[in-house]
């Protein structure tokens, strides 16, 4: 059960950490754009950061605590 769940809960962190890539990715382009005059999403970027990106680094932090935890609380009562 507990290794099934560690596979599920890494499964969506990397998942999530490929979703965060892709939002900074599409920041630093459209920024670089904007800077040069160039519409390339920037405004659909704002829109979608507290719905969409926000939310994100949110489960990417909080899946890395707990999976660091859960680690660390297997191994601290398997030792014995």
């Amino acid at each position: 059960m507990k290794d099934k769940l560690l596979n599920w809960l890494n499964l969506i962190l990397v998942a999530d950490v490929f979703l965060v890539l892709l939002g900074f990715g599409w920041l630093a382009i459209a920024a670089i754009g904007d800077a040069a005059g160039v519409n390339l999403g920037l405004d659909l970027w704002h829109q979608l950061w507290m719905p969409v990106f926000n939310p994100a680094i949110g489960i990417l932090m909080g899946g890395a605590i707990l999976s660091g935890l859960i680690s660390w609380v297997s191994r601290k009562f398997s030792a014995d």
